[in-house]
This record gives C-alpha cells, structure tokens and sequence, in this order.
C-alpha cells in the first residue's frame, strides 16, 4: 500500500467502485431496454422490462444494505489501528463476493449468487471479530 492508505481505506475505494460499477450496469441496461427518450425524459409512465432488470435493481439494493456495515467496519479498523490480517480477508471476502455477485444475479444463477452473499456475509463476520477481538 501506499502513502497513510491502509487495507481498510482502500477497501472503502474498493465500495465506491463496486457501488460505481452496480450503479452503471443496472442503469445501462436500464437505458438498453427502455430507450434513449425514455431514459432522457421525466419517466411518468413505467416501461415493460426483462427480468434481468429487477434482478440488477435487487442487486444494487442488495448492494446498499450491506454497504454501511462495510464503511463502518472499515473505519473503525483503520481509526482504532486495528487493521491486521483478519479485518484485510474479511475485506477480500466482502468485496471479492460482492463483485462476484452482481453477474451470478444478474444470470439467475440462484445457488452460486447466494454462496457469493454468503462469502460477503462472512467477511463482515471477519471484519467484525477483528475489529472487536
């Protein structure tokens, strides 16, 4: 790592891009599907979508729930000095799992998006224990 930035402040980049990178794709798709005048307009009435569609939408919600529980573990790490390698796996874990998320989702792969959550989920635990033990 460089400069003051340890595991835990760029595990917080990290958020920001996955965060960046839901955002684009359900919003691209969104734009693919809809179109042009659609997206560009007020959108007073709903347009007819594909499953993958809500599918992204959940994702990115998914995304939102767990994301502040992510930030705050990450800070406290990183203010208390309590980044070690615990808290690093557990950021591996979360961000790895929720990057690998977003395209099993988007598949309707059912099973394999929920071990990615699961792998996330377990993160947190990590990140967790190693802030408080």
């Amino acid at each position: 790592m460089s400069g003051d930035m340890d595991s835990a402040l760029w595990g917080l980049v990290g958020l920001a891009v996955l965060v960046l990178l839901h955002i684009g794709v359900q919003g691209l798709a969104l734009k693919q599907a809809a179109g042009n005048a659609w997206s560009v307009g007020p959108r007073d009435h709903p347009v007819t979508l594909a499953p993958v569609h809500g599918r992204l939408r959940r994702a990115l919600d998914n995304l939102l729930e767990s994301a502040p529980v992510f930030l705050a573990l990450a800070l406290v790490a990183h203010l208390a000095g309590r980044v070690g390698t615990v808290v690093e796996v557990g950021i591996a874990m979360f961000l790895g799992g929720r990057l690998a998320y977003l395209p099993a989702y988007a598949a309707g792969i059912p099973w394999l998006r929920t071990v990615f959550w699961y792998v996330a989920g377990i993160g947190l635990l990590l990140m967790l224990s190693g802030v408080l033990l």
